[in-house]
């Protein structure tokens, strides 16, 4: 019920300010619910952890290929490590609201403003440590322990595929083998040896051990089993002693790095360092010819037996696409099929020797400063 004694003109101005004054506060708590405190750093997790070793493995890819097809123009490999990465996120936001109501209706309506803002920023900070040094040298020239490239058997990989690549020789069996600008095929009994090994391996009838001596050292030793193995698999052992000479009757062999022949107990490794085996990679690309012709690349290996190879490096003018790694290296693309699974698989073993290797450096890393937000 109105008062009496109010004039219309008074009842229409509190109806003025109690309107827009409730418009504005019903906004102004929107607004606050909506850019209320949230955390950021959590939502982000996935993404960046996704995203940053995707990018990492695959310069990691890239950057191993683009050395192997260094080392056949005979240039300097080179490596770069990422040793951090920090990634930092901001938000600030910022609201501004106003609002005027007349005294007089003369002066017109009411005056409401609403403004805000809001910034994010992104500023990853990454450290890399380039490779170099006395220690990454002697990783890279020192030839790999026997025992590890057994572990890489003991795996899962296939022997003829993991032997074939780290070894130059197997208890005198020479390998296919490239020195000096030339090429030496390998002993046809290497390559039987090889074929028996994985034949054995598949049907579980070949295994590895560490065993500890009483004066705490450790020794890597292959075994054969006789238990439960079909007929045609004790054959196969059996012809791999012959091939190895190794005694026939000899169940349990000592690993040991030789270039040759080792005791009747022994199976001597002479295994390849990480450089050697890039070396061997290298072999299978296929270099211009207008690289060869300038002798700026290493020439091809006519001879090579290619009913045998298992792993081809490409090249060409125009960049490939759905590529498994790619590089540009002199004016040409070098690159690995997407579907060319043998190829993709040995240069995955090449980057686990890598880490096998032992070429990391014990130098402290730099430090970083992380500036606040």
């Amino acid at each position: 019920m109105k008062n009496p004694t109010e004039e219309p003109s008074e009842i229409n101005m509190k109806k003025q300010r109690t309107f827009p004054f409730f418009r504005f506060s019903h906004a102004l708590a929107c607004v606050l619910a909506l850019s209320g405190c949230s955390h950021l750093g959590p939502g982000t997790v996935a993404m960046d952890r996704f995203d940053y070793s995707s990018a990492i493995a695959d310069s990691w890819k890239q950057q191993t290929l683009l050395n192997i097809v260094k080392l056949r123009y005979m240039d300097l490999p080179v490596f770069v490590d990422v040793a951090s990465i920090v990634s930092g996120y901001s938000m600030e936001t910022a609201i501004q609201a106003g609002q005027t109501w007349p005294q007089t209706k003369a002066l017109g309506g009411d005056i409401f403003s609403l403004g805000g803002s809001a910034r994010f920023t992104d500023r990853p900070t990454l450290t890399y440590v380039p490779m170099t040094g006395e220690k990454f040298l002697r990783g890279m020239i020192t030839p790999i322990e026997p025992k590890n490239i057994f572990f890489m058997l003991q795996a899962g990989y296939a022997a003829d595929f993991i032997l074939g690549l780290t070894v130059e020789s197997l208890n005198g069996l020479r390998n296919r083998t490239v020195a000096t600008g030339s090429m030496r095929e390998a002993d046809p009994e290497f390559i039987r040896a090889l074929e028996l090994l994985r034949d054995v391996q598949a049907a579980g009838a070949v295994g590895m051990r560490v065993e500890e001596s009483k004066d705490n050292r450790q020794t890597a030793v292959l075994f054969f089993r006789r238990d439960d193995i079909a007929q045609e698999i004790v054959d196969k052992a059996m012809e791999i002693r012959r091939l190895l000479k190794l005694p026939a009757d000899q169940q349990k062999l000592v690993l040991t790095y030789s270039p040759m022949r080792g005791a009747d107990n022994e199976l001597a490794v002479n295994s390849r360092s990480l450089l050697q085996i890039m070396g061997a990679f290298a072999t299978y690309i296929d270099v211009p010819e207008a690289h060869v012709k300038d002798q700026s690349a290493i020439p091809s290996f006519e001879k090579a037996d290619n009913t045998r190879q298992v792993v081809k490096i490409h090249s060409g003018r125009i960049k490939p696409l759905d590529t498994y790694a790619s590089v540009f290296y002199r004016g040409h693309w070098f690159w690995i099929e997407n579907n060319d699974w043998r190829t993709k698989r040995a240069l995955t073993a090449v980057m686990f020797f890598f880490t096998l290797a032992d070429t990391g450096s014990t130098e402290k890393l730099p430090l970083i400063t992380i500036p606040a937000q």
